[in-house]
């Protein structure tokens, strides 16, 4: 068996997600391409999109989600994610029993009776009024399960809202409206086998346990929709098995890393990708603190996290963790200018 080495897991990470080569194709297929977009702030979607498309503008951006081509959700991990309107049922029928089981372990005194009946309530003002603003929700299901009644129901957020000119995304609808019904036919093993195809297409070559977390469920609930897809196996340098689809590539560790500019919550840096060291451990802890719960903004210099970045006076400034060479302060700049003029 293979022994994939953490810079090949690196450059694989990136190319598979677009940070080595920007896409050439429509926002749907980027989405599936990415395996889905955290989207808990609006704009670092836009900024998601931005730095892995090849061409991309804001109003594009914005016309996806107004045409439904690509739909805001909670989704993975009880947290919203942009995907296309296509993958939108697949992963919501995968994920809704465990993120209904890891919510309601999360909240004491949870009774599914009084909140499947806070839903029906709901879903049937939504039926007869179409979307409704947070305020609405609350005034008809109280605060406490308006804060939390996406968890257990399947909405979308619609948009203004969620959008970058709108940046709550406080406007609810029901997901069977805005997106369409189920297809027919459609199971739960359906869901999570396209789950982890997205998931090691995006982000593999990975653990059972790393796609677990990702989709916030247990091993042992995809396993057996692991069991169903062809796979091919490697091993890390610590010995782990990771599994991968049977023709995805593999890149070369030497493969030249450009510089990017990634968004706060970006997928790359977060647990489940831990050990392609995008975000360096020595600074996990300057991006992700019970200080900062919005993250950072951040950008990657020969494919690892280098500093922060914050949009200012017309400007993109930048704070690098250290020592800079000329090459990567003039490839900084120029891309800075770039995403300055994406914000403008």
């Amino acid at each position: 068996m293979r022994t994939l080495t953490q810079r090949e897991l690196n450059r694989t990470l990136l190319a598979r997600q677009l940070l080595l080569d920007r896409a050439r194709t429509p926002i749907p297929r980027t989405l599936e391409r990415m395996g889905t977009l955290q989207a808990q702030y609006a704009p670092a979607m836009y900024v998601g999109l931005w730095t892995r498309m090849e061409s991309v503008t804001r109003d594009q951006v914005t016309r996806a989600l107004e045409r439904r081509a690509a739909v805001q959700a909670t989704l993975m991990r009880t947290t919203i994610h942009l995907v296309s309107a296509r993958d939108y049922w697949p992963l919501e029928v995968a994920v809704r029993e465990g993120r209904i089981a890891a919510w309601s372990r999360a909240h004491r005194g949870y009774d599914r009776r009084a909140w499947d009946a806070a839903a029906r309530r709901l879903r049937k003002r939504l039926a007869e009024a179409g979307p409704l603003r947070r305020a609405e929700v609350e005034d008809l299901l109280g605060k406490e399960f308006a804060r939390e009644i996406h968890a257990v129901l399947p909405l979308v957020r619609v948009p203004p809202s969620g959008t970058w000119e709108r940046r709550r995304a406080d406007l609810y609808g029901d997901a069977e409206d805005w997106v369409g019904p189920p297809p027919p036919g459609l199971t739960q093993e359906d869901g999570l086998e396209l789950l982890v195809r997205r998931y090691l297409g995006a982000f593999g070559p990975s653990t059972q346990k790393e796609i677990a977390g990702f989709a916030g469920l247990q091993v042992g609930a995809v396993a057996p929709a692991l069991g169903r897809v062809e796979l091919r196996r490697f091993r890390a340098e610590d010995g782990a098995e990771l599994l991968d689809l049977p023709r995805a590539p593999i890149a070369d560790g030497d493969a030249p890393a450009p510089v990017r500019f990634l968004p706060v919550w970006d997928a790359t840096l977060l647990v489940h990708a831990r050990r392609t060291q995008i975000l360096p451990d020595e600074h996990r802890s300057r991006i992700f603190t019970s200080k900062n719960p919005q993250s950072s903004n951040t950008f990657l210099v020969d494919g690892t996290v280098a500093g922060t970045w914050r949009f200012e006076d017309g400007r993109v400034k930048t704070e690098a963790f250290g020592r800079l060479d000329r090459a990567a302060t003039r490839a900084l700049r120029e891309e800075g200018e770039r995403l300055a003029a994406f914000h403008a």
